[in-house]
């Protein structure tokens, strides 16, 4: 997931969504799945680089039930530039999210991150959120955490988010991204973090990504505060 000043951490990975997928049943049937496969300058995780400021290879697959009920999963290379200690984190995700009416909806999820070569930075969240027309707020509760009682992401840390997303001419899409996080530990320092994200959908292609997230906290220097601007692309099929 991430790195701190304090130990290595972890990630709630982005979850691809993507163009095309195939169903495991007949057309129209209730269950479907897709594979999602994508290439980043730098994983970028709550506004904290995940690969020391180098690219990343990621991946995952989603089955999907008409119903709402979903169940995730998702991997990526990791470097905390901590020394050897992990290189690689894998994602498991089971939720449920549904439309309301044709302009809300909402969706709650359970999420665990690990990292198998490594023994003792592994979370998991309980996550909910809920989106109205092209605004998105929602909230993170880390329910267990391998960390000790004096680290970050660890039992009790609260993470806060919101997100306008607007579809653009020619393709293109727009995103405005903010979070905020409350570690539960009282000698971690908490931050804010925002960014922007403009991406074009190229069909088959699949799509590009133009991202800037940027770091702002109180005590200076606890945190890599300069801009960070990265390419992405993802593909699902």
């Amino acid at each position: 997931m991430k790195a701190t000043p304090f130990r290595a951490a972890l990630t709630v990975g982005v979850f691809a969504a993507g163009a095309s997928q195939f169903s495991l049943a007949e057309d129209g049937g209730p269950h479907s799945v897709t594979a999602n496969f994508g290439v980043v300058s730098n994983y970028i995780w709550r506004g904290q680089t995940q690969t020391d400021n180098q690219s990343a290879v990621q991946g995952g697959i989603d089955y999907n039930h008409s119903s709402g009920l979903y169940a995730k999963t998702w991997v990526s290379n990791v470097d905390f530039g901590l020394g050897d200690q992990t290189n690689y984190e894998v994602d498991l995700a089971a939720g449920f999210g549904n439309s309301i009416n044709d302009d809300l909806s909402y969706d709650i999820n359970l999420t665990y991150i690990g990292y198998p070569d490594v023994d003792d930075i592994d979370l998991a969240e309980l996550g909910g959120s809920v989106t109205f027309k092209w605004f998105t707020a929602g909230m993170n509760y880390t329910v267990y955490g391998q960390a000790d009682n004096y680290s970050p992401y660890d039992v009790g840390d609260l993470y806060y988010r919101a997100a306008l997303d607007f579809d653009l001419l020619y393709n293109l899409g727009l995103n405005l991204h903010a979070g905020y996080y409350d570690f539960d530990a009282p000698n971690v320092t908490d931050y804010t973090h925002w960014g922007v994200t403009v991406s074009r959908s190229a069909g088959d292609f699949g799509t590009v990504s133009l991202n800037y997230d940027q770091i702002d906290s109180d005590t200076e220097g606890a945190y890599d505060e300069d801009p960070k601007i990265w390419i992405g692309w993802n593909k699902t099929f």
